[in-house]
């Protein structure tokens, strides 16, 4: 798949780059992306969900009426769960959500989320830039000539750039990562996708294991 590089002015640089049909031209498998997310969003949660049980309220030990002669049901602790401020049953507990998925899964998966926005044009490839000092203002002017100002954007870099990292950090629908950092979520949840020349060499190298 040929691809024209732009530059940070939203121009043609008259050069184009081959992107490997293994990873952006594949028929995406829409279960191993669904797997790779499904880890993702379970390794966020906390897992600290706690309710007291019955053992754990605080509470009297003592019978609350006598076994027989009310008419109504036995009762032997105000810390049952059937009365207000007794214990809960079968209440959340602390644990992990997070899951194991084989690394050939999840490349699959990263390899179809390329795929499917390589095939719906959302797909951007730019030549390298830097700033010389942290800038807001000149990150947005990159994404406005890129025509996604108003749009969630994922920027892949080749390798760690502090100065292009802070200058996104205040923005909520720009997020920046390096090719090694890549996941299947921040691809999909991403409207496009802008690739750094410089990236491409990290993308094929971490794909093709």
């Amino acid at each position: 798949m040929e691809v024209k590089v732009l530059n940070i002015s939203g121009k043609e640089t008259g050069r184009t780059v081959q992107l490997s049909d293994d990873i952006f031209g594949i028929e995406p498998n829409n279960h191993a992306v669904y797997l790779d997310v499904k880890q993702y969003l379970a390794n966020q949660r906390q897992g600290t969900h706690k309710s007291k049980e019955r053992a754990e309220v605080t509470g009297s030990t003592r019978k609350v009426k006598k076994q027989k002669g009310t008419g109504t049901a036995r009762a032997g602790s105000v810390k049952s769960p059937l009365f207000k401020g007794g214990g809960t049953v079968f209440g959340p507990r602390p644990r992990s959500y997070s899951f194991k998925l084989n690394k050939n899964l999840k490349r699959l998966a990263r390899k179809s989320a390329f795929s499917i926005k390589a095939k719906e044009s959302n797909l951007v490839v730019i030549e390298d830039f830097n700033f010389e000092a942290p800038s807001t203002k000149n990150f947005i002017n990159v994404l406005k000539a890129l025509g996604l100002e108003n749009k969630k954007s994922l920027v892949v870099l080749g390798d760690t750039n502090k100065n292009v990292y802070l200058s996104s950090r205040n923005l909520k629908a720009s997020n920046v990562v390096t090719s090694s950092e890549l996941s299947t979520y921040a691809i999909l949840n991403a409207n496009n996708v802008v690739l750094l020349e410089g990236s491409l060499e990290g993308i094929v190298e971490n794909l093709s294991k």
